[in-house]
């Protein structure tokens, strides 16, 4: 019994399952795992750090032959990474929070498809006019920077799906289990984009503690807010904000996120603070789906565990739909 989707038809992949490119926590060793077990592994470029990429481009690529991809953010790259990056031949380049525009063409021409995460139906309707392979339809649940002023994956995705017509949506947001790729499945969705329980994953690059944080973390304490972003002089334009799970300065600084921009004492007392240990040296970027994430797996048992879950889920919800061509 499979999965089989417009998605991983156009992917070559067993699994309708993406792992979500996190900056500087996906890497190539986690991106590798992914696409071995089924899945479309995707690497986090962020803003495209050269060496970085450097370090982490080949063990993806030199991996096997599984289809891989890397992911970016558009308000922050440059084409000089985009292009480095296609010369290890990708599968798909992913990118978000931004005009896709400028690395639209560069990637088409590379022969890689180009996947364009989206938070509103401007966004969608600006991916598809650029020519998107595929659309990422990111709901506010989601762990890590999103719409300020976004909507639930459940609202979200139908409406995404119905614009994009033939083109595979992935839906991304709170997905945290096999029930969670079933229910983007029967949203209309072709797979899902996963990255909070990727974070902590045995091959993740995320700093034990935390993971820790995450395993030991409850939805209701994740909140969306950009107070983290100005604390730390972070460059994300104000359109998103991070969902991250409890922070002393969220409940310092909440509703004042304008007094806090204008005091130009609260970053170097934040910096004290992390130096102390006051403070957890980063935020810990989580989703809603938190509560669903008890252990580490490697990330290719977790892509096969994720997809047999999906597929049970779909069967006792109408006994043969994961049959469905």
């Amino acid at each position: 019994m499979t999965l089989a989707t417009e998605f991983t038809r156009l992917c070559g992949v067993r699994h309708p399952i993406a792992l979500a490119p996190m900056g500087g926590t996906a890497g190539g060793a986690l991106a590798s795992a992914v696409s071995r077990g089924g899945g479309l592994g995707l690497l986090g470029a962020g803003g495209g750090d050269l060496p970085w990429l450097e370090r982490e481009l080949p063990l993806v690529a030199e991996g096997g032959h599984a289809p891989w991809g890397v992911g970016f953010l558009a308000w922050a790259a440059e084409v000089e990474a985009v292009e480095r990056a296609l010369e290890y031949g990708p599968t798909a380049v992913m990118l978000s929070f931004g005009d896709p525009g400028p690395f639209a063409e560069r990637i088409r021409r590379a022969g890689a498809l180009l996947i364009v995460q989206v938070t509103d139906l401007e966004e969608a309707r600006r991916a598809l006019d650029l020519g998107a392979d595929i659309v990422v339809a990111q709901g506010t649940e989601s762990g890590g920077h999103g719409a300020r002023r976004g909507r639930s994956t459940m609202a979200f995705v139908p409406v995404v799906a119905d614009l994009a017509g033939p083109v595979p949506v992935l839906a991304a947001g709170g997905i945290a289990d096999g029930r969670g790729v079933a229910a983007a499945l029967t949203l209309g969705a072709a797979g899902a984009l996963i990255g909070t329980r990727f974070h902590v994953a045995a091959e993740s690059l995320a700093d034990p503690s935390v993971t820790r944080a995450i395993v030991e973390g409850r939805g209701q304490a994740t909140e969306r807010s950009d107070v983290l972003d100005i604390v730390r002089g972070s460059r994300w334009p104000a359109a998103y904000t991070a969902r991250t799970l409890a922070h002393p300065y969220l409940d310092r600084w909440r509703g004042r996120e304008a007094e806090l921009a204008a005091d130009p004492r609260a970053a170097e007392e934040y910096r004290d603070d992390v130096a102390r240990g006051v403070v957890p040296p980063l935020p810990v970027w989580a989703g809603e789906g938190v509560d669903l994430i008890d252990d580490r797996p490697s990330a290719a048992d977790l892509v096969r565990t994720l997809a047999a879950r999906a597929e049970e889920a779909l069967t006792r919800a109408a006994p043969g739909s994961a049959d469905r061509p």
